[in-house]
């Protein structure tokens, strides 16, 4: 591919957090973690968890609202995640007894965690019972589980969780017409059930939406109580905006896509919206502006003494971690090139939404080319599968991947890391690697 050509190829070049320029810039850190470890690694950074979950605490706080910021475990699984949520007294949602163990055995204590997911296990709901977990409820058959197994193991804490009107063919909530059904059972069934209040989780990044719900649930909450039953809290669930590329370049990319950017012309029916805003702590603060006859949700909030609960993921892990692949070895294929990673897609990729992850991963030499010419390439994973692709789309690399250089992904702690991960080939699935300033250097260790 000509140098003209190269030029006409998008440009999604991540935002880094300095942290992780720092690591690269101390180029043996990873050569020598890819020597211990011999193949492809993840590495995580808990420091930049910490600050992204103590900005949305800091939201509620100086807002005067009552409330909760629950880690949404299934974006990642490394447990050093679960300390720092311990550490700055954060709460977990999990939706599996593993994960509810995994809690715990770092420090985060029963009663903030947040059991969530669809219809639970009675071994799950036992467990909850036991250390005194919030469950959010999602049908009316698993109400009555939850009713039976208190009575034996220990008044149990629950949200009901609300089907949205917009979204009425998701699987998860009850309907209106259930959800009346249930706030009457839990009455009767108020010696073992402590209805805490009602939940919600929406697709989409969007602020007004997730206020309009809320401002649902606090008229609900509201009703609740007329019928003796003293709710005090809403969820809101997850879905915080997050930002992984430039806005100019993410608009450029949009508005120019085309197939032939892409191996063997691939599409995508649609990406992750890689450059949007308000995100994070910031689209929190915007679900709290958002009027209602008047009133702001903080006001109503406020008003009502309802507190407010949120499980954010991804938005917590956004610029914690980056993913490492060392290179086979790189051929040309018309006028670009394969190159040929030490791992599988399914260890970085977006493959289970069926899209492709976008930011440019970053080409590290083992050494530099006396004579580097920038090239074209996608990258393949290293089995027999056509689709094991990681990167589809023709990225330019300032030169020729070689075997025994590295290639880094940025920003793949909120899902890419382990959400689709796969001992195919019984390839080990790649280590988390915690990486940590400590006196002027960094350190590592293997995640537990």
């Amino acid at each position: 591919m000509d140098l003209t050509a190269l030029t006409e190829l998008p440009v999604l070049r991540a935002l880094e957090p300095d942290w992780q320029r720092a690591v690269r810039a101390d180029r043996q850190l990873l050569f020598d973690i890819h020597h211990a470890v011999g193949g492809p690694f993840h590495v995580v950074h808990p420091p930049q968890f910490a600050t992204n979950l103590t900005a949305f605490q800091e939201v509620l706080a100086r807002r005067g609202i009552r409330g909760r910021v629950y880690y949404g475990k299934k974006a990642n699984k490394a447990g050093c995640w679960l300390t720092a949520a311990a550490d700055l007294d954060a709460g977990v949602d999990v939706a599996s007894e593993p994960e509810l163990v995994h809690a715990l055995a770092h420090g985060v204590r029963g009663r903030d965690i947040g059991v969530t997911g669809a219809a639970k296990t009675d071994a799950l709901l036992r467990l909850a019972a036991r250390h005194d977990c919030l469950v959010a409820i999602d049908a009316l058959d698993e109400l009555e589980r939850a009713g039976t197994i208190a009575r034996s193991a220990g008044r149990l804490r629950i949200l009901l969780r609300r089907l949205p009107p917009n979204a009425p063919h998701s699987r998860f909530g009850s309907a209106d017409a259930d959800l009346e059904r249930a706030v009457v059972r839990c009455a009767e069934l108020r010696e073992h059930l402590e209805l805490t209040g009602f939940s919600f989780h929406l697709d989409g990044y969007e602020a007004a939406p997730r206020a309009e719900l809320a401002h649902d649930l606090i008229e609900l909450c509201a009703r609740t109580r007329d019928q003796g039953l003293p709710v005090s809290a809403i969820s809101i669930g997850g879905g915080f905006a997050c930002r992984y590329v430039r806005d100019e370049d993410w608009a450029d990319f949009t508005r120019n896509h085309r197939d032939d950017w892409f191996h063997a012309g691939k599409r995508f029916e649609k990406f992750y919206p890689y450059a949007q805003q308000p995100t994070g702590a910031a689209m929190l603060e915007a679900v709290l502006n958002e009027e209602f006859r008047g009133r702001t949700l903080a006001e109503r909030l406020h008003a009502a003494d309802i507190a407010l609960f949120l499980e954010p993921g991804r938005a917590l892990l956004i610029d914690s971690g980056f993913t490492v692949f060392p290179v086979l070895g790189f051929k040309q294929h018309a006028d670009y090139g394969i190159t040929t990673a030490h791992g599988l897609s399914m260890s970085v990729s977006e493959q289970w939404k069926g899209s492709e992850f976008l930011p440019d991963p970053i080409l590290i030499p083992r050494t530099a080319d006396p004579d580097p010419h920038p090239v074209a390439t996608c990258v393949g994973g290293a089995s027999c599968m056509e689709y094991d692709v990681l990167t589809w789309r023709k990225v330019v690399m300032p030169q020729r991947p070689r075997p025994g250089d590295l290639l880094l992904y940025p920003n793949t702690a909120g899902y890419q890391m382990d959400k689709n991960e796969s001992e195919f080939h019984q390839l080990p699935l790649p280590p988390k690697i915690v990486v940590t300033g400590v006196e002027g250097r960094w350190q590592w260790r293997i995640d537990r």
